[in-house]
């Protein structure tokens, strides 16, 4: 779909109304007696009301009927979507997925949330404090069917396929090298134009922001006039066949019916909004003498955990940019992290292991597990002559980064068949290079 509006800024203080209805907003108040065109006011809150001011997140929606309008909602299938986190024993070995599978129309039809499957994750919905890693892969749109999270915001990456994603805030059309947010509580639907597949990182209890920038200064990294959020757009639809609405509560799916269209939004204001961002729009942050910054320069979005400096999640990308440093090993260094590290690949080559890390496939590196390039690339690199150069050039690879010790799923381990159980091979061929023989030189 072209010609979609977007209103600019991360965290704004927005307003919105469908031009079909001008007037929509009440002025001066939320909550007035009877509202413009007959609507029904509804809050909706990310944080809680007495929050400070900073942190403080909500948006009034003025809609053709309340969300509350609907049937009760029961249990339905989860299908590979969970929060169990010990259904299997741990692993804390290196993990790569080969390309996970997109299952064809012809076969099955599988919209967005019949195509969701958890990977790994860890912490508790229940306690609000955790995150869970997903895939997604499908092929059909969402018909007469949404779905909002209970439990947390969805960072959506696509990595295969554009999608359609329209909210109770309006429309946003996602392609792949951009993502989207969509905050706790908000009803959205998918649509799809063929095979579609991409990656979710799913945050409890915690909101995304944009990292503090410190010694880099005011500008830099993913800059606020970059993020977009839709504009209003409604239908009034009676729908009674019954649309669905499909809610995650606590870990588990739930539905409810009832005989409307959810997006039935005509104006609304506020700072809690979904939102979209273009990756390539990140301003690179790098090393221009000599060793590596660390990887945090590359923070698109964090989710603070209540530690200063630590994130329950943190969402990394490593873009095309120039590699210029001297007496320098530029791929990334061998390393042990206290952190749980989950990678994707958008398009192309990953600079550090161009074999056998795929776009649609994935890898995890659990806390203290050891990682690094593999033989091949660690033999390029060590004689190659330095000079400037071009690194990641026509890819896109991300990272999700976590304070959590992940535990993956059976899904993940097994029922996917994607695990590639020769990944720790690539280590393999690394061969001592020492010299005890070896002196300074005397220049």
């Amino acid at each position: 779909m072209t010609g979609l509006k977007y209103l600019t800024g991360f965290g704004n203080e927005f307003a919105s109304e469908d031009p079909r209805c001008p007037g929509a907003l009440p002025e001066g108040q939320n909550n007035p007696q009877i509202c413009p065109y007959g609507l029904y006011a509804e809050q909706l809150s990310g944080s809680a009301f007495t929050c400070p001011r900073p942190a403080n997140k909500r948006s009034w929606l003025y809609r053709i009927l309340p969300s509350v309008r609907h049937k009760p909602f029961t249990g339905m299938h989860n299908g590979d979507l969970t929060d169990d986190w010990n259904e299997v024993e741990p692993d804390p070995n290196q993990l790569r997925w080969l390309p996970f599978i997109i299952p064809k129309a012809s076969e099955k039809k599988v919209d967005f949330v019949m195509g969701l499957h958890t990977i790994c994750g860890a912490g508790d919905t229940k306690a609000r404090n955790g995150i869970s890693i997903h895939v997604y892969t499908c092929n059909t749109s969402m018909i007469d069917r949404c779905f909002h999270n209970s439990d947390g915001d969805l960072l959506i990456v696509p990595q295969q396929g554009e999608i359609l994603v329209t909210t109770e805030f309006g429309k946003m059309m996602v392609e792949p090298n951009e993502i989207c947010v969509i905050q706790q509580g908000m009803r959205f639907s998918v649509d799809v134009f063929g095979e579609t597949r991409g990656y979710i990182l799913e945050v409890y209890g915690a909101h995304f922001e944009l990292p503090d920038l410190g010694p880099i200064g005011a500008n830099g990294l993913a800059n606020p006039r970059d993020f977009l959020a839709p504009v209003a757009w409604y239908e009034d639809r009676t729908v009674s066949s019954g649309y669905t609405v499909i809610n995650k509560y606590q870990g588990k799916l739930f539905s409810a019916q009832q005989d409307f269209s959810p997006f039935n939004v005509v104006a609304w204001h506020g700072n809690y909004t979904p939102y979209k961002y273009n990756l390539e729009n990140f301003m690179v942050i790098n090393g221009v003498a000599f060793d590596h910054a660390d990887p945090s320069i590359f923070t698109v979005l964090t989710a603070k955990s209540t530690r200063p400096g630590v994130a329950i999640a943190d969402f990394v990308i490593f873009p095309p940019r120039w590699g210029v440093s001297d007496h320098t090993f530029r791929p990334p260094y061998y390393h042990r992290n206290c952190m749980s590290e989950f990678m994707g690949l958008i398009k192309g080559h990953y600079e550090a292991k161009e074999e056998g890390f795929q776009p649609g496939g994935g890898s995890l590196h659990s806390m203290m597990t050891p990682h690094g390039p593999d033989a091949g690339c660690f033999e390029k690199s060590i004689s190659s002559i330095l000079k400037p150069e071009r690194v990641a050039e026509g890819t896109m690879a991300f990272m999700f980064e976590s304070s959590f010790s992940m535990a993956v799923t059976r899904w993940g381990l097994d029922t996917c068949q994607r695990l590639d159980k020769t990944y720790y091979k690539c280590w393999e061929p690394l061969k001592s290079h020492f010299n005890p023989n070896w002196r300074p030189s005397n220049k």
